[in-house]
């Protein structure tokens, strides 16, 4: 492995996350791209189950060993690395398996965006409503620790790595130096999420070519703005409250019928327990756990004809107290900033007009060597969301600012207090944040 904090950029088409369910269906025979040359590995499959483990990155798998057998036994044969895409988040990654798209292309462009013409914040993971749907349209986030009030110098060189590729006016607000207004926490006017993500999804894709699709995960995200983004509504959703529901869920799913199977299902609490706690925590640790036991019973119980994927959206690393800024604490972070999105990690800062160069130069003095600090068009034009489309554009922040040490830029007051009390972060463009494994368990012959 290499330095965890080490700059790494996603390797879009033949290395990322939105490479697994083109890779998936072509050995399916839905698709002739195979961006991960996964037919080669898995001969003669017709069911593949595909199971992500939020939060568990390829640099902390040498945490989990001691308390996860099956996991290193599963990676040693079977694991590689992969990298997600940027931001390193949640609703990004989710989107972009659902999609097989760079983030650019798809638009879920970070965790909290600024919704182009206003002043407001989409909270991606707490996605309540949609004018097209009216009052009653579904939805609300897990139980996030970062999520919404429901349950529920420059930018880095790009050295000698390969570009990464894909396959698919601004309004006066308070002046510079006041304190930024807390954004409302709900809205009945969110984006239309099939709208707001313009693709098609690549569930969607393999039901339309005759494939039994099923989604398993917990029941409050069924019917979410995000998962509807990420999944386009295909298939069968089944519900699962637990590790031990989601095995029998997803295998049931993967036996059901005599066709070519996707599974696909999701389990969020690695990720959970360690913003809460940190990596390393005995809660933590009792999560991996119960990915170990989740993970057994999916590689036995394996029909002759299935193939499990396990792959992550993103890893994370813990942040000490010497490591905290807070833009709410200090004027010179505020100055200039009219909306602040994106989270503690990788901060998403749209300015008042002609505060654009001034904001660059106080953030890039306050953190220094800490943050990569860069216009929106000089991180689209370094190629970190792939292919950024003009109406996907002025999601990003007119500044950019990813955390590259054990740092992050809080909201304590104002915006997103929560974020404080977190232990573990993600978000940025760092090797423990980007990397993420794909193991690829065949089927037992016997």
């Amino acid at each position: 492995m290499t330095n965890p904090l080490e700059v790494v950029r996603p390797h879009y088409f033949g290395g990322s996350l939105a490479d697994v369910l083109p890779s998936a269906l072509a050995v399916l025979g839905v698709d002739r791209a195979d961006p991960l040359g996964l037919t080669a590995q898995l001969p003669g499959v017709r069911r593949i189950a595909v199971l992500l483990v939020d939060g568990l990155g390829w640099y902390q798998l040498p945490t989990a060993a001691p308390h996860a057998p099956v996991l290193t036994d599963l990676t040693g044969r079977f694991g590689r690395p992969l990298t997600c895409g940027f931001p390193s988040t949640t609703p990004t990654s989710l989107v972009s398996l659902g999609t097989g798209a760079a983030p650019g292309a798809h638009g879920v462009l970070g965790f909290r965006v600024n919704v182009p013409g206003t002043d407001r914040v989409l909270t991606h993971i707490d996605w309540p409503r949609s004018p097209a749907d009216g009052p009653n349209f579904p939805g609300g986030g897990p139980g996030s620790p970062v999520g919404g009030h429901r349950p529920s110098g420059s930018w880095p060189p790009l050295g000698t790595e390969e570009q990464p590729r894909s396959t698919a006016g601004e309004r006066p607000g308070a002046p510079a130096g006041e304190a930024l207004p807390a954004h409302a926490a709900e809205s009945t006017d969110d984006p239309d999420p099939r709208r707001w993500q313009p693709l098609p999804t690549r569930l969607r894709q393999a039901e339309a070519a005759g494939v039994a699709v099923t989604v398993v995960s917990r029941p409050e995200l069924a019917s979410t703005g995000l998962s509807l983004a990420a999944y386009g509504g295909a298939g069968t959703h089944r519900d699962a409250a637990d590790v031990d529901a989601l095995a029998t869920e997803m295998l049931a799913a993967l036996t059901a019928g005599p066709g070519p199977t996707l599974v696909y299902g999701y389990h969020p609490e690695v990720d959970r327990h360690g913003h809460r706690s940190g990596i390393g925590s005995a809660d933590w640790q009792s999560a991996v756990k119960d990915v170990d036991r989740l993970l057994a019973r999916l590689a036995d119980g394996l029909p002759p004809d299935a193939a499990l994927l396990v792959t992550a959206d993103h890893g994370q690393l813990n942040v000490p107290a010497e490591g905290r800024y807070d833009l709410d604490a200090d004027p010179r972070l505020r100055a200039g900033v009219r909306v602040v999105a994106g989270e503690a990690r990788v901060r998403y800062l749209h300015t008042v007009p002609g505060a654009t160069a001034d904001v660059v130069a106080a953030w890039s003095e306050v953190l220094g060597e800490q943050a990569w600090v860069a216009t929106r068009a000089e991180a689209v034009a370094a190629g970190w969301f792939g292919p950024v489309p003009e109406a996907h554009l002025e999601r990003i922040g007119d500044v950019v600012a990813a955390c590259l040490g054990e740092t992050v830029v809080l909201a304590s007051k104002t915006h997103h207090p929560i974020e404080a009390t977190l232990v573990a972060y993600h978000g940025s463009c760092t090797a423990t944040e980007m990397t993420i494994p794909l193991l690829v368990v065949p089927p037992s012959r016997g």
